[in-house]
C-alpha cells in the first residue's frame, strides 16, 4: 500500500528515456582539505565550499579560493584514518544568509550557524561571528546530537541531518524568524521510520516533501534508502532502496527536475560516484533505478546553479594535517549543463 499512497511523489522523478551524454567534470579547485559541503549563492551564482579539515568556509572568486568564514573549532571523526572535521553542510536562505551545519564540537554541543556573508574581497568572518542555534543536548535516555551533515532550506524552515543518535537517526528542524533564529528541535526520527541507520543526504522536492537519504551501514552492501516525508505531518510517504552504498548528497536539477545523488562508498572508495535516480516499475511496484554517471573518489555533496551546472565536492584521501605524508587531495568539480 505504501507505494500506492505515495505514488504522486514519483512525479518528482523522471523515467530514464535517453542515454546520458559523456560527462567530463572540470576541476575548479584542488588540494582542498576534505571538502564536505557545497552551496551556490542566489543571484550571484558564487560557489561556496565547506573545507571541513581546514576549519573554514571558502568561495570561488575568479577561479581561486577566498576564505569567507575561518577558525572553526575542530573535532575528530573516523577510526583509521581519523580526520579533523569542522563545518559540514551548507545552504543559502537568501543571497546574504548562509546556513552551516556544524561538526566541530562534541555531540550534544554542536549547533547550526547562520552567517551574513561579506562581499567578495572583504575580510573573512570568524566562526563565532554568526548567529547560532541551541545545541541538541542529551534529554533523558536520548543522547546529545551532532554532526549536522547536510542542510536543506524551504520557506521558513531549515532542515539538517544529524548523526549522533544511532538508535533514532534524527532530522532536525530550525524555524526561521524575523528577529533572529528559532529553536533547533529534533524533528523526524528516521531510523524508527525505516529501520536503517544514518540519515545523511537531504533536499526539498519540487512538491515540497523533505527528501532524505539514509546512508545505512558502512560496509560493502548497497543498503541506502531514498525516503520522502510530509513537512507538516512528518509522515513517511515513501521509502525505496537507492541501489547505492552510502548516499550522502541529493539535489534536483532546476532545468529537468531530475534527482541526482552522490555515493561516498566508505568501504570501497573506488565504487563512489555521481548517480541519476529515476523512477521505474519492476513487477508492478515503484522502485528507484540508480544510474551511475561518473566514478568519483569519495564525493560528499552536490549543488546546482540556476543554469543547470552541477558542482560536486570530492573528499579525497588526506586532510593535509601532515602534507609530507598525506597531502590534501580534495576537489571541487563542475559538470556542465544538461543534467
Amino acid at each position: 500500500m505504501l507505494h500506492r499512497v505515495a505514488l504522486p511523489c514519483a512525479l518528482v522523478l523522471f523515467l530514464a528515456t535517453a542515454t546520458q551524454a559523456q560527462i567530463k567534470p572540470e576541476v575548479i579547485l584542488e588540494g582542498l582539505k576534505c571538502p564536505s559541503g557545497v552551496a551556490v549563492q542566489p543571484e550571484t551564482g558564487t560557489v561556496f565550499v565547506a573545507e571541513t579539515a581546514a576549519s573554514q568556509i571558502i568561495r570561488v572568486v575568479d577561479g581561486k579560493a577566498e576564505v569567507v568564514v575561518k577558525e572553526f573549532p575542530h573535532d575528530e571523526y573516523g577510526k583509521g584514518p581519523v580526520y579533523q572535521i569542522g563545518p559540514l553542510g551548507l545552504a543559502f536562505i537568501n543571497k546574504s544568509r548562509l546556513v552551516v551545519g556544524d561538526g566541530s564540537l562534541k555531540d550534544g554541543e554542536e549547533v547550526v550557524r547562520v552567517y551574513d556573508v561579506p562581499e567578495n574581497g572583504k575580510e573573512a568572518l570568524s566562526a563565532d561571528a554568526g548567529k547560532k542555534t541551541n545545541p541538541l543536548a542529551a534529554d533523558g535516555d536520548v543522547p546529545g546530537e551532532g554532526n549536522f551533515y547536510a542542510v536543506a532550506v524551504d520557506a521558513d524552515d531549515v532542515y539538517t541531518t544529524a548523526n549522533g543518535d544511532d538508535k533514532k537517526g534524527w532530522v532536525a528542524r530550525l524555524k526561521l524568524e524575523k528577529e533572529g533564529l528559532g529553536k533547533l528541535e529534533r524533528y523526524i526520527a528516521t531510523k524508527e521510520s525505516v529501520d536503517v541507520d544514518a540519515p545523511a543526504a537531504i533536499t526539498i522536492s519540487p512538491r515540497r516533501e523533505v527528501v532524505v537519504g539514509q546512508m545505512g551501514e558502512i560496509n560493502d552492501q548497497k543498503d541506502s534508502l531514498l525516503t520522502f516525508y510530509d513537512q507538516k505531518s512528518k509522515k513517511l510517504l515513501m521509502s525505496l532502496p537507492a541501489e547505492m552504498f552510502d548516499l550522502v548528497g541529493l539535489a534536483y536539477s532546476p532545468k529537468t527536475g531530475r534527482l541526482y545523488g552522490v555515493d561516498y562508498s566508505w568501504a570501497d572508495p573506488k565504487q563512489g560516484g555521481l548517480y541519476r535516480l529515476d523512477a521505474v516499475r519492476r513487477d508492478g511496484k515503484q522502485v528507484v533505478k540508480a544510474t551511475k554517471l561518473i566514478d568519483l573518489d569519495q564525493p560528499t555533496a552536490l549543488a546546482f546553479n540556476d543554469a543547470g551546472e552541477l558542482f560536486v565536492t570530492v573528499f579525497g584521501n588526506g586532510d593535509g594535517a601532515d602534507e609530507s605524508k598525506t597531502p590534501a587531495t580534495g576537489k571541487l568539480l563542475k559538470i556542465g549543463e544538461g543534467l
